[in-house]
């Protein structure tokens, strides 16, 4: 067993690596300090989950540095009526953080071995507002579309046509956007087109399947 005082952790966590570098808003300060990042890692690392950096999921995947997601669920700006589409569950950390600010997240994940573990932990953890499918998150979530928000966690080279026809007008997708190197982008879906936002330079694994082919 780890003798480590994980709530000292996660407060030093939001504290120094969330709130310092400028993540204010109280709703998602409070969602990272209440989803426990530690059951989301791999033993091997565990000791690392509340460090500034990504760690190792298995499969060639990670889970984003905790600054990252905030700062993603920051710019994603979920509101509680919300329909979040998750592209790249992952470990199922970020769905968690969003779970408990939307009303509903639904997240694709293209490695199956990680989809079924991530479907099994977010039920075992008590999200039962989250729903996991394996596959392709290049074409969306067509039945469950349209959506408020969108957040992709893998990097696509360009943006996929169907997550931007799937957003609702007023809707907000934040992505990761490039191919070595990416920039991480807020799209703003307006009446008459979309709105792109800049934000910081970024470095996440790529998007794989149908992204790779556009």
């Amino acid at each position: 067993m780890h003798h480590i005082d994980w709530l000292s952790a996660r407060q030093r966590m939001v504290e120094r690596q969330i709130a310092a570098r400028g993540v204010r808003d109280p709703r998602v300060l409070e969602a990272m300090m209440t989803v426990e990042r530690h059951r989301f890692v791999p033993e091997d690392v565990v000791e690392f989950a509340y460090s500034d950096q990504p760690l190792p999921i298995g499969h060639g995947q990670t889970i984003s540095q905790p600054y990252i997601v905030a700062l993603m669920t920051e710019l994603l700006n979920p509101q509680p009526g919300d329909t979040v589409l998750e592209i790249g569950t992952g470990s199922g950390y970020q769905a968690a953080v969003l779970a408990g600010l939307v009303s509903q997240v639904y997240t694709i994940e293209i490695v199956e071995p990680l989809a079924e573990e991530s479907h099994t932990r977010l039920l075992d953890l008590g999200f039962d507002n989250v729903t996991v499918r394996c596959g392709d998150g290049y074409a969306g979530w067509p039945e469950h579309a349209p959506f408020r928000r969108i957040i992709v966690t893998a990097a696509p080279p360009s943006v996929p046509k169907p997550l931007l026809e799937q957003l609702t007008v007023g809707g907000r997708l934040v992505v990761p956007v490039g191919d070595a190197f990416q920039e991480l982008q807020v799209i703003v879906r307006e009446e008459s087109g979309y709105r792109v936002q800049r934000s910081i330079a970024v470095r996440f694994v790529p998007m794989v399947g149908e992204a790779q082919r556009h």
